[in-house]
């Protein structure tokens, strides 16, 4: 896929919203990005995009706090969620978060779908099937991308992908795997076109 070709061409920052009711009108459509502070999220939001620096990037895991919006040319919307799970904050900001996200993908009627980040040389985290399993009870279309498949050898990628589509499909959450890398461009066409798909998605309410 050609840059000309990137359905998620053109995004912008519109906006970074500490509470649900400080995002922009609930129309249109937009997905979500989420994934542990440390698993590669922003890198491969900005990878995605085909830009190097929307998404903040930082040594620091944690650095995104806020609910973060960017726009599309066509006015639909790519959100930022708060990394989880690694960031050092006081626990009355963890648990603002939590409450946050959990009334975002619930309420957000312009939601078509999630893609979560998980580091695919590790196991799904807690949060990682609590999300998947969420997904799954509100109907809401997950894409998983097992990212810094460049860490690891062809074999290994393909023997853990294999080990999360297992699991996946005991715990009959509804998902999507892809392996990704960032910086090798590993599975960026399919990522880039499964994000485009979730955007095109009619949720039902």
């Amino acid at each position: 896929m050609q840059a000309s070709d990137n359905p998620l061409r053109g995004a912008a920052f519109v906006l970074a919203a500490h509470r649900p009711d400080q995002l922009p009108p609930d129309t249109g459509a937009e997905i979500a990005f989420a994934g542990r502070s440390n698993a590669g999220k922003s890198s491969a939001l900005n990878t995605l995009v085909g830009q190097t620096a929307l998404a903040r990037t930082s040594k620091t895991p944690g650095r995104t706090q806020q609910l973060v919006v960017f726009a599309l040319p066509d006015g639909r919307r790519l959100v930022d969620l708060p990394g989880y799970g690694y960031a050092k904050v006081p626990p009355s900001l963890r648990d603002h978060w939590r409450q946050a996200i959990d009334h975002y993908l619930r309420k957000r009627q312009s939601l078509r779908g999630l893609v979560l980040i998980a580091d695919i040389r590790h196991a799904l985290t807690p949060f990682d099937r609590q999300m998947l399993a969420y997904c799954t009870e509100i109907e809401l279309p997950c894409v998983v991308l097992l990212s810094k498949a460049d860490k690891l050898s062809r074999a290994q990628v393909h023997t853990r992908q294999r080990e999360v589509d297992a699991e996946i499909a005991k715990q009959h959450w509804r998902a999507q795997t892809i392996a990704f890398s960032a910086p090798a461009g590993t599975g960026l066409e399919e990522a880039r076109t499964a994000a485009a798909g979730l955007l095109g998605e009619v949720r039902e309410t």
